[in-house]
């Protein structure tokens, strides 16, 4: 079929003999479906009966007016707005990317697409594009995740307060607000902070506490002690201590009559309550009263 016939066809300008022709293609059938299509979207109304009558009565009658609807630019102002929401949906589902997600008091494990695995601790997001993988191993995270990668494999962890680079390694990664710790357990991890990177070994954590940061000696600890429904800390502020225990026991802690500052060394369990705040209130001398999913704490001198 000569390349003219569909814009001749469309103007009604095909001769008799080339009209049948092009009925016989498989381009004409084509055609045809995309102007019905079209004409379901709603748009200004197309009689493709009509117009094939009027091409037949122009091949047959020199003297009888025909009155040229040019739908071309009919089809032109259609395909625009369709081909915009293709590529619009196209670039929407090819870059969207994988969220992983766990609620309060809850974790997840699972594999990125080069079998490094990550564990999610409770009220935390990451996502990454699975599609681009190959040639963007980037994450973000927001919460905590300890992470075990793939031999070989490198990408990034980017958090809202820092960036860690890693190459087949070990790691846990722990980004809430004004809290910021990387401990690595294998490997060399290398920990971006405002423009400062450190190279931390294995055995070693970077802590960033309100925007002060320090380096810490953690060789005697293998891997994070959450992944066993335990939190652990070495001199963190309590208050820190308690937002973590908010995250794991879907409760508000109501702190305002104690030493929220002090410095707390110790741990508890993700799996009683009760047990719980017992090993965070009896070194501190504290007493706790439950009432539904609040809890208040106050000194055990206190009224």
């Amino acid at each position: 079929m000569r390349e003219n016939y569909l814009a001749k066809w469309l103007n009604n300008e095909l001769t008799t003999k080339e009209l049948e022709t092009f009925e016989k293609s498989d381009e004409y059938a084509s055609y045809k479906k995309i102007i019905k299509t079209a004409q379901g979207l709603g748009n200004p109304d197309f009689d493709m009966d009509k117009a094939l009558a009027a091409s037949e009565l122009k091949q047959t009658s020199k003297t009888v007016k025909v009155i040229k609807l040019n739908p071309v630019k009919k089809l032109m102002w259609l395909a625009a707005p369709i081909a915009l929401l293709l590529a619009g949906s196209y670039f929407y589902f090819s870059s969207q990317n994988e969220t992983i997600t766990t609620a309060i008091a809850d974790n997840a494990t699972f594999l990125l697409p080069d079998s490094s695995e990550v564990r999610l601790n409770s009220d935390s997001k990451i996502s990454y594009s699975k599609k681009n993988w190959d040639k963007k191993r980037d994450l973000k995270l927001q919460g905590e995740a300890y992470f075990k990668v793939a031999e070989g494999e490198k990408f990034t962890v980017k958090t809202a307060s820092g960036l860690i680079t890693v190459l087949g390694t070990q790691f846990n990664v722990k980004s809430t607000e004004n809290f910021f710790e990387v401990t690595c357990f294998e490997g060399l991890v290398s920990v971006t902070f405002e423009e400062e990177t450190v190279k931390l070994p294995d055995g070693f954590s970077f802590l960033v506490l309100d925007n002060k940061f320090t380096v810490l000696d953690l060789s005697d600890v293998l891997e994070p002690s959450w992944i066993h429904n335990e939190s652990t800390f070495r001199n963190i502020p309590l208050r820190f201590v308690l937002n973590e225990f908010e995250r794991q026991y879907k409760v508000t802690v109501d702190a305002k009559n104690i030493d929220a500052e002090k410095l707390f060394t110790g741990s508890f369990n993700h799996k009683n309550m009760d047990t719980a705040l017992k090993s965070i209130c009896n070194p501190n001398q504290l007493k706790f009263k439950l009432d539904g999913d609040k809890v208040f704490l106050y000194a055990e001198n206190a009224t």
